[in-house]
């Protein structure tokens, strides 16, 4: 298997992650025949129940609000695409990238960032809620796909990489899942690529939504972004035609995602060679994330985040859709701790068993995964379910 592994990873760098010195899976299996671990690994993401219901879970719109607004799962297939370019190019192991990529964010709950706000309210002292964690469960425990075992059993490198953080106390339970965090070492350079790729799509595919709601204007971004308005004068130089139009506006996000990726991939070959990484151990011993932009386009991407929040995120519509978000989670989350019995079959099952062994606890996970598992639309349904009396329950 390893020569086979070799010939399907193709020429991979010093410092990247090599499936045949893989830790291997939590419940051994035989190596696949025609493809490595890690891409058995993204295979079995895309065919898992939580990769279909990204396609109903908001990125910043809620599903209903138009059809071609981002969602969960179009951000995540974004995600994996700029992630793999930059794999590809400095030689990093783009399987594994492309698996972390498309399961970073299984976990996330319905109502974008303000569903998990929400959530974490609710569960507080039981535990709190993080979308992180949540996607290792999904993985580890929830699917419930395979004859042999609960969750995808994923490699130890893409359990890993799915993990951007992870508190103290909770690392401590993770055992050697959790070690990086409690020994303030750094994610394998497969991880760091997936979570700066993140960062690109979620900045540069929000504007081109915003701009679509109306909610952003394409002034106010020129004018508060330079590194846009930069951009998007070359493109109206170039093709005059275009005007202020989707086409200008689609070249002009476009190339600003090809300028951060050709300067994430010069800054980090910079590091690399800096840091004198000659292994995929050398990059977690660095003292520093070897994954990086340059200090102006950081600068750059941290002017674009704070325009997105204060225009976009913080817009009174945006905010409205999320409190709507916010109730109808915790509407939920308070019906079922107060009467498990109205849970589904499978899950009022669940909570017998958790809560005989961890009481509370118990109970409040079990409605935690439940209302997390759920997409926009399921969630609002099932909250006029229980509490619109002509509902049909």
């Amino acid at each position: 298997m390893a020569q086979l592994g070799h010939r399907l990873e193709g020429d991979l760098a010093a410092f990247a992650s090599s499936a045949a010195e893989s830790r291997g899976r939590r419940h051994p299996e035989e190596p696949p025949r025609n493809r490595t671990p890690f891409q058995r690994d993204r295979d079995r993401i895309i065919h898992s129940t939580a990769f279909r219901r990204l396609e109903y879970k908001t990125q910043v719109f809620v599903n209903h609000e138009g059809d071609h607004y981002r969602t969960r799962l179009t951000h995540s297939l974004e995600v994996a695409q700029i992630a793999r370019s930059v794999a590809r190019v400095l030689g990093a192991n783009e399987d594994l990238v492309e698996a972390i990529a498309l399961a970073h964010d299984l976990g996330h709950t319905p109502f974008g960032h303000a569903g998990q706000s929400a959530l974490d309210w609710c569960m507080g002292e039981l535990g709190g809620f993080e979308h992180n964690l949540q996607s290792l469960r999904v993985v580890e425990q929830l699917e419930q796909r395979y004859a042999e075992f609960d969750g995808l059993n994923l490699t130890f490198e893409a359990r890993e990489g799915i993990l951007k953080r992870c508190s103290p106390g909770k690392a401590r339970e993770l055992g050697d899942l959790g070690q990086r965090f409690r020994e303030g070492t750094q994610a394998g350079v497969e991880a760091q690529i997936a979570n700066t790729a993140d960062e690109i799509a979620y900045n540069n595919h929000d504007i081109d939504d915003g701009l679509r709601s109306g909610l952003v204007t394409l002034d106010r971004i020129r004018e508060e972004v330079p590194l846009f308005g930069q951009v998007f004068d070359e493109v109206r130089s170039l093709y005059p035609e275009s005007g202020s139009g989707r086409r200008a506006v689609h070249e002009t996000i476009r190339r600003l995602i090809d300028r951060q990726i050709s300067d994430l991939v010069t800054t980090t070959r910079s590091r690399l060679e800096g840091l004198g990484c000659r292994s995929s151990d050398d990059v977690r011993a660095a003292g520093e994330p070897v994954v990086a932009f340059s200090q102006e386009m950081a600068e750059a991407n941290r002017g674009l985040k704070e325009l997105l929040h204060r225009e976009l995120y913080r817009h009174f519509r945006v905010l409205r859709m999320a409190m709507k978000g916010s109730r109808v989670i915790q509407g939920l989350w308070e019906a079922f701790m107060e009467n498990p019995g109205i849970l589904p079959t499978e899950f009022r099952q669940r909570v017998e068993r958790t809560e005989a062994e961890r009481g509370e606890a118990g109970r409040a996970q079990v409605v935690a995964d439940y209302i997390a598992g759920m997409t926009d639309r399921y969630a609002i349904r099932e909250h006029e379910r229980i509490f619109d009396p002509y509902s049909r329950p």
